[in-house]
């Protein structure tokens, strides 16, 4: 039996959080990558839309300056170990090149909230909302549209903004976000939910 849900929308100020879209995850030469170009696109699509409207926009990658953080992550999945500065996969990827006054957030683990500035910068922008889109669906767009909710942000996250490695654990996970923490929406939704038009 599915759980009764409300669908929520957005606030009066949403702010856009571009998941890992770096170069490690949008390039499949990274062992961390996938090819994704249709994800890139949708974000593309939405970063002007945020740009437009002048509504904040973050972006998050996930970075090791030290031998130190997240060590338990890191031995579970030594292919992190490549993220490091200076290393070009640490990169936005190009075609969603964020401008100066977009800030990169640093992270560690998968949830863009966890031991990151992100709530007090949420908090100084007055966001009463959030579009979670990026990288990956199961994991880093999975803990911090679930961290959303938890700071009692309403989250959307719209469907062709996000992606996977895996397209089973893509559809299951966009699946439980919209039954419990989310409204998994169209990007053509999304668009209309804001007034705009794709």
């Amino acid at each position: 039996m599915d759980l009764v849900r409300s669908h929520l929308g957005l606030g009066r100020r949403p702010a856009l959080i571009l998941v890992d879209l770096m170069r490690g995850f949008t390039d499949p030469a990274c062992a961390l990558g996938t090819d994704c170009p249709l994800v890139v696109e949708a974000n593309a699509k939405l970063l002007g839309l945020f740009r437009q409207r002048d509504l904040p926009r973050f972006f998050t990658a996930v970075m090791y300056r030290n031998a130190h953080q997240a060590g338990v992550f890191r031995q579970r999945i030594n292919a992190l170990n490549v993220l490091q500065p200076g290393s070009p996969w640490v990169e936005i990827d190009p075609r969603l090149a964020p401008d100066d006054d977009e800030p990169l957030i640093e992270k560690r683990w998968a949830s863009a909230f966890f031991r990151t500035d992100l709530q007090q910068r949420l908090t100084e922008a007055q966001v009463d909302s959030l579009v979670v889109t990026g990288l990956t669906t199961s994991g880093c767009v999975r803990a911090t549209a679930v961290d959303g909710l938890q700071h009692d942000y309403r989250v959307v996250v719209p469907r062709e903004a996000v992606g996977d490695r895996n397209s089973e654990a893509h559809e299951a996970n966009l699946f439980d976000l919209d039954a419990k923490y989310a409204d998994v929406v169209s990007l053509a939704g999304l668009f209309e939910m804001m007034g705009g038009h794709l």
